[in-house]
């Protein structure tokens, strides 16, 4: 890839596209050439990067000539359509979405977890879910450290995790609902203002929805763990923004509360918030807007003799997106 390199980011007018773009822009991404694309209904408008302001085109097969790097962030149907055209043109495609992710071919990457496997991609990178993105990063050091054998996981999903139109849902219930009227569901398949609910993805024939499913083969694919236990129960919450994680895990060898937060003081991407005396603990509020996971309430697990209770929340639209992706494309220009 060419530093500085030509940029074309696919579903560049959603919510996860305006934080690649602002992610690149803070991180001072060697951006040569810059090309916005979506859909032909979002095709005219402009955004704005290093204080010019950019044409959203609409994307077709010949739209990443030239392109050295290619965020695609516009759905999955999308990214099977348009990345083959994008690798056979020369990019490097970083897929934010579930397109990917499980084929045996490509990579899953979370740099802070297995930056490594970027060494064997042939064209495409896949970006994970946002729920197991989040969770692998205060894990995977635990894990090095003390081998985790069963992670028991309960979410508490922002409406972010849905894009824009969902916060926009969120924040238009809410109004309703304070002022007496009943809410209007469009995005939700419930009323997300004051509820919480099953996440709304499809329930598969084991009993787990399609987002539960995902945090757990893709966590078992980044930590090269196939059997790896783990189960998994995903909500969505009355939350703007940044996902929460109530997480168990049972390791090999006794890891202790002391030493875990010793571990996940220094690990990268991790910032500990585990304040006993005050009561204060990682909230989705402190977690929205910055790159690291917060992680705290550390604590053993009275019921299992190797258990550690702790509870995390992450940006779901940075670390969970778009931040990861440009964490990938940063790696891949390093090397």
């Amino acid at each position: 890839m060419r530093n500085p390199a030509n940029v074309a980011i696919l579903g560049a007018t959603g919510a996860v596209g305006v934080e690649v773009l602002k992610t690149l822009e803070r991180r001072k991404f060697p951006v040569n050439k810059l090309i916005l694309l979506a859909s032909e209904r979002s095709a005219g408008r402009h955004l704005e990067f290093r204080g010019g302001m950019h044409p959203v085109k609409a994307v077709t097969p010949s739209s990443f000539a030239e392109v050295d790097l290619a965020i695609f962030s516009a759905g999955a149907t999308r990214s099977r359509e348009f990345a083959p055209h994008a690798v056979k043109a020369g990019a490097v495609v970083v897929d934010n979405s579930s397109a990917f992710r499980m084929d045996p071919a490509i990579p899953l990457v979370v740099p802070e977890v297995n930056g490594g496997d970027l060494d064997r991609h042939r064209g495409i990178v896949a970006n994970p879910n946002c729920t197991a993105a989040i969770l692998s990063v205060p894990l995977w050091p635990l894990h090095r450290a003390a081998k985790i054998r069963r992670v028991v996981v309960s979410t508490y999903q922002s409406a972010s995790g849905a894009g824009a139109k969902a916060m926009a849902e969120l924040q238009s219930q809410t109004r309703e609902v304070i002022a007496g009227k009943a809410a209007t569901k469009e995005v939700f398949p419930h009323q997300i203002a004051f509820n919480v609910f099953s996440h709304n993805t499809k329930i598969a024939e084991n009993g787990y929805n399609e987002e539960e499913n995902k945090v757990i083969e893709e966590t078992r694919k980044m930590f090269h763990e196939p059997g790896l236990a783990i189960c998994v129960t995903c909500i969505r919450v009355p939350v703007l923004r940044a996902h929460s994680e109530s997480v168990l895990i049972e390791t090999e060898r006794k890891l202790s509360p002391e030493e875990a937060r010793e571990i996940l003081s220094r690990a990268p991407g991790v910032k500990l918030v585990d304040d006993r005396a005050r009561n204060h603990f990682p909230m989705p509020i402190e977690a929205s807007g910055i790159d690291e996971v917060l992680v705290g309430r550390l604590r053993e697990d009275p019921s299992h003799p190797n258990g550690l209770a702790m509870f995390l929340a992450g940006d779901q639209l940075l670390k969970g997106a778009a931040l990861n992706a440009v964490q990938i494309a940063e790696m891949l220009l390093r090397r």
